[in-house]
């Protein structure tokens, strides 16, 4: 979990706008995308394997992953919430 204080400091890398975490709900719909082997991040990396912790943009169309307490807060790692299939 990104600690409080830590959260209100963080912000979009692209639009600048305010991250909060991802409810349970996105990350599950989020993690059976991955598990069907539809989604990939901006980078074009399929992803493999699931969240278990996210930032998710105010206007909630990108996340991005938290891997071991820390933000991965570079624009290739953002992962879009549409349901639009990102894989290549």
């Amino acid at each position: 979990m990104v600690a409080k204080e830590l959260l209100e400091l963080l912000a979009c890398p692209q639009n600048h706008q305010p991250l909060r975490e991802a409810p349970p709900e996105l990350l599950a719909r989020v993690n059976a995308r991955i598990a069907r082997g539809e989604l990939a991040n901006q980078g074009g990396v399929k992803l493999q394997a699931a969240l278990l912790e996210a930032l998710v943009r105010e206007d909630g169309e990108l996340l991005y992953p938290v891997l071991d307490g820390i933000p991965m807060l570079l624009a290739e790692e953002a992962i879009h919430t549409a349901e639009t299939p990102r894989a290549k």
